[in-house]
């Protein structure tokens, strides 16, 4: 699971965990049915804000496509000017596979594949790592996932998902408790522990929940760094269309990162 890959809908939903029983594995099933075949955010915005209170705006299109029933998202970015141009891609490698993340820095021209520690950087100064990126498009992986007493959030029943990684996987989290609209699917609410100490949280409020095409998403979600103290929004402030079969040449390694 390395960096606790969480969570759904934001502009997604999750993918089939391991070793679930058979309570657990509807819910998990009822959020991959919530992802679309085909998924364009127009704009996404990702603000930032570091301890002293400074805020950084990063804007940007997301595009997500399901082949073979696996997951690929790209994030490309337009504004800052500096970062103009940059790209992150996140392939779902399914059960025998690991996943792939790919970042293209328009400083550097060139691709380079994220991998073991580099993979919980923080993502172009975000509060979300590379690793946590992944749960924004699903992926609950190899780690063992069970289902607790459900709970009430916003004054709407949720289940409440614990997920571990399995032992000896080198991941940052040792658990991860996730929070999922009943009605929806979609995760309203993820904690990420080291130990026992709550390190990260991600929200959002029951009101961000928005519908397209029959498909549930989030447009505003927070990720917080407990120990930091920094934070960082993400807003779906563009139109989002899940009917246009999107080209493959976007979720393509060698050339994800080129223009339209």
């Amino acid at each position: 699971m390395n960096a606790g890959r969480w969570l759904c809908s934001g502009l997604l939903a999750a993918s089939l965990g391991a070793r679930a029983d058979d309570a657990t594995q509807k819910v998990l099933n009822c959020m991959r049915a919530n992802i679309p075949p085909s998924l364009q955010i127009k704009e996404v915005e990702l603000a930032s804000v570091d301890r002293s209170g400074a805020e950084r705006l990063l804007k940007g299109k997301v595009y997500v496509s399901r082949d073979n029933g696996l997951i690929r998202v790209l994030l490309r970015i337009s504004k800052p000017n500096d970062l103009d141009g940059a790209a992150y891609l996140m392939r779902e490698g399914g059960a025998s596979k690991k996943d792939d993340i790919f970042l293209y820095l328009p400083a550097l021209q060139r691709v380079r594949k994220i991998s073991g520690g580099s993979a919980d950087a923080p993502l172009l100064g975000t509060d979300f790592s590379y690793n946590d990126m992944k749960q924004l498009q699903a992926a609950f992986g190899d780690s063992q996932t069970s289902l607790d007493k459900p709970t009430i959030l916003e004054q709407r029943p949720v289940h409440v998902l614990q997920l571990q990684p399995p032992a000896g996987s080198g991941a940052r989290y040792s658990r991860v408790r996730t929070y999922v609209d009943q009605k929806t699917c979609v995760a309203l609410k993820a904690e990420f522990f080291e130990g026992n100490v709550l390190r990260k949280e991600l929200s959002a409020p029951a009101d961000s929940l928005k519908r397209a095409d029959g498909y549930w998403y989030l447009s505003d979600l927070t990720m917080r760094d407990v120990k930091e103290n920094t934070s960082t929004r993400l807003k779906v402030v563009g139109v989002v269309g899940s009917e246009q079969e999107l080209p493959s040449r976007l979720f393509d390694p060698t050339s994800f990162y080129r223009g339209n």
